[in-house]
């Protein structure tokens, strides 16, 4: 997990002027009608973020197969289904996706490959694809990556920040998939579900106080948000307060 940043207030302005506000009964997280329930194949179901995205999905009504090397740690829910699935078995995985309206991963950087991961999501057959991202490739005011700024210096070579740059990479590539690459905050933990955020494109969204964080809660509802109102399609967008 990267630390918090913190900007100079003078350039708040900058980062944060491509980002839109969005609260409860303004997006889709909680208060709009109802969507049309959907088929989720949610890769990851059991981890920080992967546990809050099933919380959300089930919540409005989706039916989600849960997927995790150990699915016993896959919260129970009669719209769940819990099975055993790993990244790096690829033919088993595209088995388990097919039949999905709905692909989420939402897994460590640090041990996925790009390619596995992508030909997996591309021979299940499904189309739509959402990825929890990473923050380390969100650019500043000045169009550099975080990853390539002296702040982050040290996490330049750490797999997982490092990763995650590498699947945008590739899967900015993909032409044939209806990706969504959704990158955190950087300071992104387990926190209050209060429905009001902001999101963005590629630049990093700051609060009033220069710092760049967004609980896990509020995240879910944003990633459920653009699964049942797909706005980004192959684009990378992120959030923050």
């Amino acid at each position: 997990m990267l630390k918090t940043l913190r900007f100079p207030l003078l350039l708040l302005a900058a980062l944060t002027s491509g980002a839109v506000m969005f609260q409860a009964g303004a997006s889709a997280g909680g208060q709009t009608p109802a969507a049309e329930p959907r088929r989720v194949a949610l890769i990851g179901a059991s981890g920080n973020v992967g546990s809050r995205v099933l919380a959300e999905l089930v919540a409005r009504g989706h039916t989600v197969t849960g997927i995790a090397r150990n699915p016993a740690n896959i919260t129970a829910h009669p719209r769940v289904t819990a099975v055993s699935g790993d990244v790096n078995e690829p033919e088993a995985l595209a088995k388990i996706l097919a039949g999905h309206d709905v692909v989420v991963s939402a897994v460590p950087f640090r041990n996925t490959d790009p390619e596995t991961l992508i030909g997996a999501v591309r021979a299940s057959g499904v189309r739509r694809w959402i990825i929890v991202g990473g923050a380390a490739s969100l650019l500043n005011a000045e169009g550099q990556r975080l990853l390539d700024t002296p702040a982050l210096a040290k996490f330049r070579e750490s797999p997982e920040p490092a990763g995650g740059a590498r699947f945008l990479d590739a899967i900015r590539q993909v032409t044939d998939l209806d990706w969504t690459f959704f990158s955190p905050a950087v300071n992104f933990a387990p926190g209050e579900r209060t429905g009001r955020f902001r999101l963005g494109g590629d630049t990093v969204v700051t609060d009033a106080n220069g710092e760049s964080r967004i609980s896990m809660e509020d995240y879910a509802i944003a990633l459920v948000d653009e699964l049942e109102n797909p706005r980004h399609i192959r684009q990378r967008f992120t959030i923050g307060y």
